[in-house]
Formats: structure tokens, sequence, C-alpha cells
């Protein structure tokens, strides 16, 4: 079984960073493209940033280019999500998924069905204005 292990939120003032960690140990995301996903308070869970397996392409989100960047370490198998400029409209719980349609006109989704079992826990940012 996958686990998924998501890292680095907590609180933080709104104009400030934060860097998120996915890794999936004994799994390993190294093949895959992955997805960084949030899930503000009631409210559905979206693709924010996407990258692929190579890390040569990524996507972002309208609302967070030019503040979010993804990125991978192929070395120690882990995926970043770097968010500077935070505003409190990014405040929600982060998870991370391999990611479908990366390289098509649509908008990339998860691999994983909204309740899949391979849902890590999620690390929460709480952006405070």
């Amino acid at each position: 079984q996958v686990q998924v292990l998501e890292s680095g939120g907590g609180p933080v003032e709104s104009g400030g960073s934060l860097r998120l960690s996915c890794e999936a140990p004994g799994h390993g995301f190294n093949n895959h493209a992955i997805g960084w996903f949030r899930q503000a308070p009631g409210k559905e869970r979206d693709v924010v940033a996407g990258i692929s397996y190579s890390g040569t392409q990524t996507w972002l989100e309208d609302s967070v280019k030019g503040r979010f960047t993804i990125s991978r370490d192929r070395a120690k198998d882990v995926v970043y999500l770097q968010m500077n400029s935070l505003k409190s409209e990014d405040s929600g719980t982060y998870y991370c998924a391999p990611l479908l349609g990366l390289y098509s006109d649509e908008r990339p989704r998860a691999a994983w069905e909204r309740g899949s079992i391979y849902w890590g826990q999620g690390t929460q940012v709480v952006v405070s204005s």
C-alpha cells in the first residue's frame, strides 16, 4: 500500500513563505507526474501545481502563478511546493498525489479517486491576514 507523507505546513502571516514536501516512503514517486492539491474548508480538493516525472515540465493554477514553484529532487524522491507571498485564500490542507493530464490541454487531475485510501493526511497551511 502506498504511504504518502506531506509536510511543511503551518501557520504563517500573509506575505510569508512556506515550503511543502511530499514523499512516498517505500514506494517512491520518481516514475510519476505529481501534483499538489489544496482543500479549503468546505470546498473540494483541487489541483494547484503539477510536475512531470522528469521535472522538466510544470503546471500552476492561475491564482498561484508567480508565487508558487513546484520542483522535485529525484535523488531524494521528494516533490516540493515553494509558496511565497502567501494570501489568506491559500489556506487549506495540501495533499500530493500522482497526476494525470499534465501533458494535455485539460486541467490536470489526480490519478486517485476522491475517496481513495492512498491519499495522505495532508499538511495544513493557515495564512493569517
